[in-house]
């Protein structure tokens, strides 16, 4: 049976919301719908996303003394969600327009209670506030968190500190422009035009209240899809910023194989994000910047290596970022910044590439890069084929103390085959295959007799009749392996079905001592291995990149 939509005066929320009102985790509420027999019933959602009552909410964590006080805010996003549903959007550039003075007036769809809501809430902070506190609920609404509609608060700051100061009567684009967030996040000196362009009409309608609210009366948002329907054919921008969708593999490629836009190649469907660069970067005047929020497969991707090598070896791409996990707030993937200028002439070209790496940072950490994150490289040393321009590695081989860690690899490495040669056991010759075969007793039956107990993940004697050892040893020998293989093959290891000769404890103690060293033996020899492989690729590359040379 349907659920009766919720009226403005009776706003609906989500578990999420619930655990926000309350100052709990969403586990929480989890617990209180289980443990409760009075908890409100879900009134409308679906089975995974159940929405509830607000004032019976309130009240039941009134009686249960777990609520906190409903700010206006809450109050006011509660009553939007109810009335717009799915078309908040809608909902937030009503309140933008309605707050945006007389010449805005109050859209008739917005309830009389929400306008209420909202110029209460102006009068208290001033409307740019209110319409910015909704579009961050907005952003951190776990339906809509990293959307294309949405960039994360921390990209914004991350690329705001890498644009610095943008000069006044500067132009400045952003192609995917969403509900504003990055166009209108640029602190720029009076003067500045910003426009924008956005291809859903609510976010480009939000963003354009957004921007009448913030009194940047020289910002334009038209709406379109950008790639295909260009609406700024003719803008060059002194900085293009741009947090393009990711993974779009119908951005029109087909239409677009001619387009002049493509001057570093033609990106392939897989490669969208290229597409956006490009477009960015056609809109960029000469001297002219571009910031771009990437996904991190793009600095390495097999598809868009002609198109990295042509960013490099022309001189645009000045600067990569990779940020820290987490920045983006739709998944713990590290996200790049790219930096491309445009050259104000042919010998404007930039020599080198800025390296800086902050995956091991904190996302709230500040942003400026210790020394040791830093590296500049040579066009010619990222021409290779791969043209991979991900910061960590090229970071992280120019801060490489090539000596000294071969020099440890090589210590360590000459101590494990000293090491090695100590522990190899002598020993001589038996009575012959199957010569132990006789007296034996079950692993199984010491366990029963209270000799043997299982420990993890091997068995220990807890007698001082039996050798842990001796025992250890005989269990994984070649026999027992043999009685835990199947006929049709199948090993399935049975250490309580293994059968361990009787010996006297002074004879085990001599088995055990061997076993011991066989089983150092044998660990040490992987660590050999390993030593082996690192210090054989570290010199490769020492030798290859100039770190290292052949000693005198």
């Amino acid at each position: 049976m349907s659920q009766t939509p919720a009226t403005p005066t009776n706003p609906l929320v989500t578990g999420s919301e619930i655990a926000r009102i309350a100052g709990v985790t969403r586990a929480a509420v989890s617990n209180w719908r289980r443990r409760y027999d009075d908890f409100p019933a879900p009134v409308g959602g679906g089975v995974n996303s159940p929405l509830f009552d607000l004032a019976e909410v309130q009240t039941w964590l009134d009686r249960q003394r777990k609520g906190q006080d409903v700010t206006d805010e809450v109050q006011l996003w509660q009553v939007l969600r109810g009335a717009y549903g799915d078309d908040i959007l809608g909902g937030l550039a009503d309140v933008a327009e309605a707050l945006a003075g007389p010449g805005g007036g109050t859209p008739s769809a917005l309830p009389e209670q929400g306008a209420v809501l909202a110029h209460r809430l102006a009068e208290e902070r001033s409307p740019v506030e209110v319409v910015n506190g909704l579009a961050e609920r907005f952003t951190e609404s776990v339906r809509r968190a990293g959307s294309d509609q949405v960039t994360a608060p921390r990209v914004v700051r991350a690329v705001r500190h890498d644009v610095g100061d943008v000069a006044a009567d500067a132009v400045l684009f952003d192609p995917a422009c969403g509900i504003g967030s990055l166009l209108l996040g640029i602190t720029a000196a009076p003067g500045t035009r910003r426009y924008g362009q956005e291809v859903d009409a609510r976010s480009a309608r939000f963003a354009r209240w957004r921007a009448e609210l913030a009194a940047e009366a020289g910002t334009e948002i038209r709406q379109g899809d950008s790639l295909r329907a260009d609406q700024w054919p003719d803008l060059k921008a002194d900085l293009v910023v741009c947090d393009p969708p990711v993974s779009d593999t119908d951005w029109g490629r087909e239409d677009l194989l001619l387009d002049p836009r493509w001057e570093l190649g033609t990106p392939s469907r897989a490669e969208g994000e290229l597409a956006w660069l490009q477009h960015a970067y056609a809109h960029t005047a000469p001297g002219g910047r571009v910031v771009m929020v990437m996904p991190a497969s793009v600095a390495y991707r097999k598809a868009g290596r002609r198109i990295r090598a042509e960013l490099v070896r022309r001189g645009i791409l000045t600067q990569v970022t990779a940020l820290p996990p987490g920045t983006a707030a739709a998944h713990s993937l590290p996200v790049h910044l790219w930096q491309l200028r445009r050259p104000a002439a042919p010998d404007d070209a930039a020599g080198t590439v800025r390296m800086v790496d902050l995956t091991a940072n904190d996302p709230d950490d500040p942003l400026e890069p210790r020394p040791e994150q830093i590296t500049e490289v040579a066009q010619i040393d990222l021409l290779d084929d791969l043209v991979d321009l991900t910061p960590g590695r090229h970071v992280e081989e120019s801060h490489r103390d090539y000596v000294a860690e071969y020099d440890a690899l090589h210590r360590e490495l000459a101590e494990q085959l000293h090491r090695l040669g100590e522990l190899l056991p002598t020993l001589a010759a038996g009575e012959g295959p199957g010569a132990l075969d006789g007296a034996s007793v079950a692993v199984a039956d010491l366990i029963r007799a209270g000799l043997v107990r299982y420990a993890d993940p091997e068995p220990v004697s807890v007698s001082d009749q039996l050798d842990t050892d001796f025992l250890q040893g005989f269990m994984h020998s070649a026999v027992n392996s043999r009685r835990s293989t199947s006929t049709s093959g199948t090993f399935r290891f049975d250490g309580k079905g293994a059968r361990i000769p009787q010996m006297d404890i002074t004879a085990q103690r001599r088995y055990g001592t061997v076993f011991q060293a066989l089983r150092e033996f044998e660990e040490r020899s992987r660590r050999v291995a390993e030593l082996s492989r690192q210090i054989t690729v570290l010199a490769r590359d020492g030798l290859g990149n100039g770190a290292l040379r052949p000693a005198d």
